[in-house]
């Protein structure tokens, strides 16, 4: 084992699909394709554009393209919204960079959709304008943000940042009647398996980006941006293996083939049988926790990425359980073997059950009444 060569230690995780942590655990159908696209050489762009379109066809999308990661899917798609499908546009716009001169500058994003990975917008070179506060945005404010320098409009979907923000039906409607796009960055809104198609086919956004590591379960450092046919032309002429702007963000093919594979086994699962596994465990943990003196154990809908999937969260009185959730959430990761919990505040921390594997939910259970007991 690779892991203990190096002297790494694996990871319980009962925190969240986080790119710290490693994403998911790729399952092994998605392990196999990988293994199989390695052994062969390919012309990539050919392999790109093939499995775009069964992509396309897989999340009824006009066009699909996988990039290297759900943040570099936002600075391609910033450059495609510049320039369009046109080489001699792309051509102008390397030669000049960072210089816009002759191209629009402006991203439009709602105050209450700043988020750490909207830097990857800026680096196309655009500034970011923003809309509205954190409370309430008037359809008028984003009217009124609109002019001729605006490349796009970028919205942050999920339900625990729609409190300030527009619908993105009425943004959508407001940004067309004006020429403008609509990204909507999606990363982390897997599931349900139907926003793969809800945002663009059904919404009328014109690209949406999810992360291909997360609850895709594919290479973590993929991408995947579904949409407007025009736009996903665009993505792959500044994108690799060309040498534009786009050539940082290589997507190998092992790569390729192993986020088709995932996509294809995702829209496969029983999701609800995933969500029922997910509300037994919260549930078992709820009546197990209710025993430990100063723990208060509740669920909490949706989880911490506003999607449709419970968590449980521990609310610690350390007066009367010894500790508090700091201490609980550092004891549990350096302890072995290690876990990974979400720490709120001194008083409260969460765990999730979808990322654990079999068995670790008891493990898991275990160890935190372990650590209390011991306080």
């Amino acid at each position: 084992m690779w892991y203990e060569r190096l002297g790494v230690r694996r990871v319980i995780n009962a925190d969240a699909r986080l790119t710290r942590l490693g994403g998911s655990i790729m399952p092994p159908e998605v392990l196999q394709a990988m293994h199989e696209a390695a052994g062969w050489y390919v012309d990539l762009v050919e392999l790109q554009r093939a499995v775009g379109r069964r992509l396309a066809e897989l999340t009824n999308n006009e066009a699909a393209y996988v990039t290297a990661g759900a943040a570099a899917g936002l600075t391609l798609v910033t450059l495609a919204c510049l320039t369009g499908p046109d080489p001699r546009a792309i051509t102008r716009l390397q030669q000049q960079f960072p210089d816009l001169t002759g191209f629009k500058t402006d991203v439009v994003i709602h105050v209450a959709h700043r988020i750490p990975y909207d830097p990857a917008v800026r680096l196309a070179g655009v500034r970011l304008v923003q809309v509205g506060n954190v409370l309430r945005t008037e359809p008028s404010e984003l009217e009124a943000a609109l002019s001729e320098r605006t490349a796009a409009i970028l919205y942050v979907a999920g339900a625990h940042l729609s409190r300030g923000a527009l619908p993105l039906e009425q943004v959508v409607e407001i940004a067309h009647a004006h020429g403008v796009p609509v990204i909507v960055d999606a990363a982390a809104q897997l599931p349900p398996p139907e926003n793969l198609w809800r945002f663009t086919r059904d919404m009328g956004a014109d690209v949406a980006i999810f992360s291909g590591g997360k609850d895709l379960a594919g290479p973590q450092s993929t991408g995947l941006i579904v949409g407007r046919a025009e736009l996903i032309e665009a993505i792959a002429l500044h994108g690799p293996p060309n040498q534009r702007l786009g050539r940082p963000f290589k997507v190998s093919r092992e790569e390729l083939i192993g986020l088709l594979a995932a996509v294809d086994r995702y829209l496969r699962l029983d999701h609800a049988a995933r969500t029922r596994a997910c509300e037994e465990t919260i549930a078992r943990w709820i009546a197990r926790f209710a025993q430990l003196p100063g723990v208060r154990a509740y669920r909490a809908f949706p989880n911490e990425a506003g999607q449709p999937l419970p968590r449980l969260v521990l609310e610690l009185d350390p007066l009367h359980c010894g500790m508090t959730a700091r201490e609980l959430r550092d004891r549990l990761w350096e302890g072995d073997p290690r876990i990974a919990v979400a720490l709120h505040d001194e008083r409260h921390l969460s765990l999730t059950a979808e990322t654990l594997e079999h068995g670790e939910a008891e493990l898991v259970a275990a160890r935190i009444e372990a650590e209390l007991g011991r306080a």
